[in-house]
């Protein structure tokens, strides 16, 4: 019996110190996995954020180079081939075209609205009636590639396609995926376009046809 009590004092620190275990691995266990879910979160919204920098970034480069190149550029606004056409007509053939622009880059269309002759554009604003002006906004689903051949057929297009905002929101479940607002604004004449060598001293008509386009 005295050989067991020597050995009494040892059995209880071990007991002791196996409870101290048991007790501390049920407690930080739990910490720990919350701990590595919330760190997985963190490493997730992460990436998305930066994901979505990096498709702003790529937009924004874009959207500069190509306003730049048609600053540069001699596009020329949309005349139609009749005169006294109504709005929907006068616009069929841009209508047409970006659609078609969409469409050939494997961009899907959720929807499309029209706004026709906004208050704020510069030739609007002149209100002589020689100009009809048109916002189409669509929401559109691509990837990037797609998106950026789009933007540069808007640029190769002969007549001038005003950007006013694209905006651009990776899909949740598939980042390559891109959820974007994009807004065009269509110029056209509204009678067709006067050839030099039908003017004699129509001076106004040849004044006009120097304004700068819209920026």
């Amino acid at each position: 019996m005295d050989k067991y009590k020597r050995y009494m004092g040892v059995i209880v620190f071990i007991i002791a110190v196996a409870l101290m275990i048991y007790v501390a691995v049920s407690v930080i266990i739990p910490q720990y996995n919350e701990w590595s879910g919330l760190k997985s979160k963190v490493i997730s919204v992460t990436k998305t954020l930066e994901e979505k920098r990096q498709a702003k970034i790529t937009i924004k480069k874009r959207l500069q180079k190509l306003q730049n190149s048609v600053i540069s550029s001699q596009k020329k606004i949309y005349s139609p081939i009749e005169s006294k056409l109504e709005e929907d007509t006068l616009f069929f053939t841009l209508y047409s075209d970006m659609i078609e622009m969409v469409r050939a880059n494997t961009i899907k269309i959720k929807s499309i609205d029209y706004k026709y002759n906004p208050s704020g554009d510069a030739f609007v604003k002149q209100k002589n009636g020689k100009y009809f002006v048109c916002d189409v906004n669509m929401e559109i689903v691509s990837n990037y590639v797609n998106l950026g051949k789009l933007i540069q057929d808007i640029y190769q297009y002969p007549y001038y396609i005003k950007i006013n905002s694209i905006e651009v929101i990776p899909y949740e479940q598939d980042k390559k995926i891109l959820l974007s607002t994009i807004s065009l604004r269509l110029y056209a004449h509204t009678t067709p376009e006067v050839k030099i060598t039908d003017l004699e001293d129509d001076t106004e008509t040849l004044d006009d046809a120097t304004n700068p386009l819209p920026q």
